[in-house]
């Protein structure tokens, strides 16, 4: 039984995601229900195949539930329209993707002021605030640099630098060190979990490292498209 949190900052209830396929009906996540408090870090886990990077995006409004509801800092999202959604994650939610999503054609420093721009922030006011990120990842000898002139580690600092420079309220990670070799991840991994002290936002992550999940508040299980603990 979860227990009900005063004002999370996550909220999932009865949470279902059915897709068609040549075969039929395909129940890719069943009736899962749980809260991530405000602050939290939490880890998703489970085989691959499981469910998780589909729960990951429903959180996250990238993508609407066959039934059920989820509410992000208090607004219902599984309904809403995906202009609404797309609002919503502007105004509380930042991510960091395995594959990085860099914007080929911009410099490190043009990817971190992206958000920023796209919230109507002045150009003068996102550089500043982009170049300090950059600074605290370690890059700030790279920020006219374009992704494909980054090894992985660095592609995945600015990845880190731009999810953080609007300072989220939820910050989501989909395998953040998947496409690193185990000295990068783990340096990723470090400055996760410190820019994430840093601003206060909550954590949700999914992995298939068992000990990346280890250093977050909490974990739970995803198995066959249902939750097995929380």
């Amino acid at each position: 039984m979860s227990i009900r949190l005063l004002n999370p900052a996550i909220e999932i209830n009865h949470l279902s995601k059915v897709v068609d396929t040549v075969d039929g009906p395909l129940t890719i996540l069943h009736d899962i229900s749980f809260s991530v408090a405000n602050g939290e870090s939490l880890a998703i886990v489970g085989a691959s195949g499981s469910g998780k990077s589909t729960l990951l995006g429903l959180m996250a409004g990238l993508d609407a539930p066959s039934s059920g509801s989820v509410f992000l800092m208090g607004q219902d999202i599984s309904s809403a329209s995906e202009d609404l959604r797309a609002k919503i994650r502007s105004q509380y939610v930042g991510f960091v993707f395995q594959s990085f999503q860099l914007v080929d054609h911009l410099s490190a420093l043009e990817n971190v002021q992206l958000p920023l721009e796209i919230k109507g922030i002045s150009r003068q006011e996102a550089t500043s605030h982009a170049r300090f990120w950059l600074e605290k990842v370690g890059l700030v000898g790279r920020l006219n640099h374009r992704p494909k002139t980054l090894s992985g580690g660095e592609q995945q600092r600015v990845a880190l630098a731009r999810a953080f420079v609007t300072k989220p309220a939820i910050l989501f990670a989909d395998e953040p060190t998947g496409s690193l070799d185990d000295a990068n991840g783990q340096k990723v991994i470090d400055l996760l979990f410190e820019l994430n002290r840093d601003i206060g936002s909550t954590l949700v992550l999914v992995t298939h490292d068992l000990a990346l999940a280890q250093r977050c508040q909490r974990q739970i299980l995803i198995h066959a498209g249902k939750l097995t603990s929380a």
